[in-house]
């Protein structure tokens, strides 16, 4: 089996390549990959790391704001559209795959379009639940869509093919024991709220939380795991320092990066977090209430499409960066933990939102597909 995989640009789209490759790896140990992302993107460095080839194809995305700056950008994305066409429909033809898969990213239009065009069956993972512009384009011109929940459906052009699979996901998540976790953490019986904001951080949660960390230490009732990002941890310490405390105070944990996600929200009680389309596949897996914060400078604003349908579902609540202040954080959080009988209803429903087979359900539709069944 030859599997063309395309996707990348951020590991929201590289992640769900590599674990598909995973899925097809694992039933057809002999299957041959080839990745093809954006140049000089993180797919580039990623691909490799996990032990795939890739190649490159130049690739950018249109500024929909308009100035003068802009619309250099947007000639220049143009010719980029023509010479990554031409540069995919090469790579198609010559590695001449039994099927290609794409995950997202600007990368995947010309590559997966081309292989339409050269007769592959095509299949492109969304993992949002708003489909992005690349993923409704495929849609329309023959591609079957593998949606990470129901919700996403109704955001697709008419006569979509569509399939919903969920969102592979590190066996972890369903499978860690919460006690055994906290105490691996060296935790006591008091709610534990993690917290983060990305690899990268986010300055706004970063701010808001060094306000309830600093109320939360004179109150005690409760515990911290906070991932600053690598970009605000120093702003983090500065602001913690501000005002009067340390990071390392018994209960408070101030890390640069949460290595170990799976084990912190296997420990926890409640979690705050901007809402990327894992992190809200990993929540209902582990059945954790959430306080989400989407981010407002992601295209179509698809992070408060996401939390909506959490919330819709009285799993989260959701409050917007724009409304976004210590103090609110502070009283939303509050609210919630004290009240245990509402804490574990919205634990019942985040799970009730749970797809526990996705890889499952992804490897059914590509077997469909390659009539393997």
């Amino acid at each position: 089996m030859r599997v063309l995989m395309t996707g990348g640009g951020t590991a929201g789209h590289i992640n769900p390549a590599l674990a598909i490759a995973e899925i097809i790896k694992r039933e057809h140990p002999d299957a041959e990959f080839l990745f093809v992302g954006a140049k000089g993107r993180m797919e580039t460095r990623l691909v490799p790391a996990a032990g795939y080839p890739i190649r490159t194809v130049n690739v950018r995305g249109f500024q929909r704001r308009l100035s003068l700056k802009n619309i250099g950008r947007n000639v220049l994305a143009a010719i980029d559209v023509v010479t990554a066409s031409l540069a995919s429909a090469r790579l198609v033809k010559e590695f001449a795959p039994d099927i290609a898969i794409g995950t997202g990213g600007y990368v995947c239009g010309p590559v997966l379009r081309e292989a339409l065009k050269q007769g592959v069956p095509v299949l492109v993972h969304e993992s949002n639940a708003f489909p992005g512009v690349t993923v409704k384009m495929l849609a329309k011109e023959g591609a079957t869509v593998l949606l990470c929940s129901e919700d996403a459906r109704r955001h697709l052009p008419a006569g979509s093919e569509a399939v919903v699979t969920g969102n592979p996901l590190r066996p972890d998540f369903f499978t860690l024991d919460k006690q055994a976790a906290r105490q691996e953490l060296g935790l006591d019986e008091r709610p534990l709220v993690l917290s983060f904001g990305g690899s990268l951080g986010a300055a706004h949660i970063n701010e808001a939380m060094a306000t309830v960390l600093a109320r939360s230490v004179k109150e005690g009732a409760l515990q911290h795991i906070h991932g600053t990002g690598r970009v605000g941890y120093a702003a983090m310490q500065d602001s913690l320092r501000e005002k009067g405390m340390d990071a390392d105070l018994p209960g408070i944990a101030v890390r640069e990066y949460i290595d170990d996600m799976p084990r912190c929200m296997a420990a926890a009680d409640l979690v705050i977090s901007r809402c990327g389309a894992m992190t809200l596949s990993e929540l209902p897996a582990a059945g954790k209430p959430a306080i989400l914060i989407p981010s407002p400078y992601v295209a179509e604003n698809h992070q408060y499409h996401n939390a909506m349908v959490l919330v819709e579902r009285d799993a989260a609540v959701c409050i917007e960066e724009k409304d976004l202040t210590g103090e609110r954080l502070w009283e939303t959080i509050c609210a919630i933990t004290a009240d245990a009988t509402r804490l574990q209803k919205m634990s019942e429903n985040m799970r009730q939102a749970a797809i526990l087979d996705a890889d499952a359900r992804i490897y059914r539709v590509i077997a469909e597909k390659l009539k393997l069944q």
